[in-house]
């Protein structure tokens, strides 16, 4: 695991694009797992800059998104895929056709997450999976609990969760209940994570996923089984750890 730490958020987002931008200058048939919320939105301002600037194309990439809200309307301002178009997408030059985010409107969810898993494992591996941290560690919306799911599910999403989101939302009332989310067992096959934490809010869970036990009450602990990782995180996310 290699952890860095930043003085200020864009030397941050720099150098999260800059290793995604090469990844696919190397290989621009790579497949990308992306993450949604506030924390990795400097990253993708940064990708579009070095698109714009003529760096990087994106013509070629296959995306997967980590997650999506259930029951919100088509074209809801905080549905996961209208962030990716207005964050992202609409900016680059990826066909929209190759990028992919789950259907939280499905008439049959479950099936909805077969579909999304079936879709995954017949593309190539996932090159590189981006992800934030909840405050309760969870990844994706994987949240702690005594066992987690393998592959792309249904989650009730926790109390606290939902608050951390309400932000987004005119009241907490109006935060979905649920959500459709790929797995930890799909998120540790990519061949790299990239795993980025903002604030000293988070500084206590950083410690804890990147330096504590090994637990399913902490999902991103996981992650200390994987051969790849790179953590970003600002001086204040870091500011507990050892």
């Amino acid at each position: 695991m290699n952890i860095l730490t930043f003085e200020t958020n864009e030397e941050l987002n720099q150098v999260g694009a800059n290793i995604i931008a090469s990844l696919v200058q190397t290989n621009p048939y790579s497949v990308l797992g992306l993450a949604t919320g506030s924390t990795p939105i400097g990253i993708y301002q940064e990708l579009i800059r070095q698109y714009q600037n003529g760096l990087v194309s994106f013509k070629h990439v296959t995306s997967f998104n980590l997650d999506e809200y259930v029951g919100l309307p088509e074209g809801h301002q905080e549905s996961y895929r209208t962030f990716m178009n207005n964050q992202l997408f609409n900016h680059i030059d990826i066909p929209m056709e190759q990028t992919h985010v789950p259907n939280g409107n499905a008439e049959d969810l479950h099936a909805e997450c077969l579909s999304y898993d079936e879709m995954m494992s017949t593309s190539k591996q996932v090159d590189m999976q981006l992800l934030g941290l909840g405050h309760n560690g969870h990844i994706g919306f994987n949240e702690p609990d005594d066992t987690l799911n393998g592959g792309t599910h249904l989650v009730e999403l926790k109390e606290q969760t939902r608050e951390a989101n309400a932000r987004f939302f005119n009241s907490i009332d109006e935060v979905p209940t649920q959500a459709i989310t790929m797995g930890v067992g799909t998120i540790l096959k990519a061949k790299m994570i990239i795993l980025v934490v903002r604030g000293k809010d988070k500084a206590s869970i950083v410690k804890r996923a990147l330096q504590g036990p090994i637990t399913t009450d902490c999902p991103a602990s996981l992650l200390q089984t994987h051969s790849n990782v790179v953590v970003l995180l600002d001086k204040e996310a870091a500011g507990e750890l050892q």
